[in-house]
C-alpha cells in the first residue's frame, strides 16, 4: 500500500494536507486529546480555555493557558521527519496546502508556504479593543500581556472554545480543487474540522493515523501506523 500511495503523492498536481496533534508528538509537543495528553488531565480546561472565561477573568486565563500550553517550551520545539516530509512534498509542479488543528506554527517553521492554521497559533495575541497585534515575546514578557497602545488585556491568537472560526470556507475551498487529500495524524472528533473530507468527493483519500477513526471508511487508503515511521516507508517510495 505504501507504493501505492507514494504514486498519488508524487503524481498529483494538488496536494490538500490535513494535520492533527498526531504529527507534532515526535517534537515533544503531548497529543492534548490522546490518553495521555494534556486535555485528559483536566477536562475543567475546556472551560478555562473559552472565550468567556478570558472575559470573566483575563488575568487568571492567561496563568492557566501559559500552564496548559506550556508556553515557556513553545519556542525550543522544532519540526520532525513529518513535518520536513510535508516540506519536500512542495515543488514547482505540484502546490502543496496543509491545513493544520496544531497551533505550534511548526509547518510554517519547516517551510512550507500554504498552511491554514485553522484552530489559530500560539505564537502570538491580539487586542480585542483596537485590534493591535503582539509577538509571541511579548506574551512572555508579562504574566498578563497587555497592548502597548491601549492598555486592554490581548487576547491569544489560539481558537478558544466559544470563539467562530474563521477559516472553514476556504479549507472547503482548497480541498475541493487539489487532486489528492492526506490526512496525518488526527482522529477527526473535533467539530466542524471532522466534517472537512467530506467536502473531498472526487478526490483521491489517503489517511494515516496511529490508531482507528471513526472515519476510516470515508477514505480510499487508511493506514493505522505510526507516523514516523509511515512517513520513512513513503520516502523509501517517493
Amino acid at each position: 500500500m505504501y507504493e501505492t500511495i507514494a504514486l498519488h503523492l508524487k503524481s498529483c498536481e494538488s496536494l490538500t494536507v490535513l494535520t492533527g496533534a498526531g504529527v507534532s508528538t515526535a517534537s515533544g509537543i503531548p497529543d492534548f486529546r490522546s490518553s495521555e495528553g494534556l486535555w485528559s488531565e483536566d477536562e475543567s480546561r475546556e472551560f478555562y480555555m473559552s472565550a468567556d472565561y478570558f472575559y470573566h477573568d483575563p488575568i487568571d486565563f492567561w496563568k492557566k493557558y501559559k500552564a496548559i500550553f506550556r508556553m515557556k517550551l513553545v519556542q525550543s520545539y522544532q519540526p520532525n521527519s513529518v513535518h520536513s516530509f510535508l516540506r519536500s512534498l512542495e515543488t514547482e509542479d505540484r502546490e502543496v496546502t496543509i491545513i493544520t488543528q496544531n497551533v505550534d506554527g511548526l509547518h510554517t517553521k519547516a517551510g512550507n508556504k500554504n498552511v491554514i492554521e485553522y484552530h489559530g497559533s500560539l505564537s502570538g495575541a491580539t487586542c480585542p479593543d483596537c485590534g493591535a497585534v503582539f509577538s509571541l515575546e511579548h506574551i512572555m514578557s508579562a504574566e498578563t500581556p497587555t497592548c502597548e497602545g491601549c492598555g486592554g488585556y490581548l487576547k491569544p491568537n489560539v481558537l478558544l472554545f466559544g470563539d467562530m472560526i474563521t477559516s472553514h470556507e476556504i479549507a472547503e475551498q482548497v480541498i475541493d480543487r487539489s487532486e489528492v487529500l492526506l490526512v496525518l495524524g488526527t482522529s477527526l472528533q473535533v467539530t466542524p474540522f471532522n466534517m472537512l473530507p467530506y467536502y473531498a468527493k472526487d478526490q483521491t483519500k489517503i489517511l494515516i493515523n496511529n490508531e482507528p477513526t471513526n472515519s476510516d471508511h470515508q477514505f480510499d487508503f487508511v493506514l493505522h501506523e505510526n507516523l514516523s515511521e509511515a512517513v520513512k516507508n513513503l520516502q523509501s517510495y517517493m
